[in-house]
């Protein structure tokens, strides 16, 4: 779960920095890290190949709470889930970007006919 903080610090310090509060401890620092991604949400796109071009085919939204075996091991998840390809994971607080990461697991895809997610 390492990989976590690096993408999340950067919205944690502006929240701390919008209280007027520009060098917090690393305590208060951890407190806000785990509330926020206790209450983010998670989005698992995938990059699939469109008219020449690329999109991204939305696969699942879910709260970040009960991600904790894609935390975990990111790359084992998805491709146990879905196979081989280029992922994106979009964290978002409500309607807010937090941060996204991409990962890339080797392998034949199991997506390709699943369903499409409205974004």
């Amino acid at each position: 779960m390492e990989w976590l903080w690096p993408l999340f610090e950067p919205y944690v310090r502006k929240s701390f920095e919008r209280r007027g509060i520009d060098d917090p401890d690393m305590s208060d620092l951890d407190t806000a890290f785990l509330r926020l991604l206790g209450s983010s949400t998670v989005t698992i796109l995938v990059q699939e190949p469109w008219r020449g071009s690329v999109r991204f085919k939305g696969l699942d939204r879910l709260p970040a709470a009960e991600c904790m075996d894609l935390f975990r091991d990111p790359e084992g998840y998805l491709f146990e889930r879905f196979g081989g390809g280029k992922y994106k994971l979009n964290f978002h607080e409500g309607w807010n970007f937090v941060a996204t990461q991409n990962f890339k697991p080797e392998g034949e895809p199991k997506w390709t006919d699943l369903p499409g997610m409205d974004l």
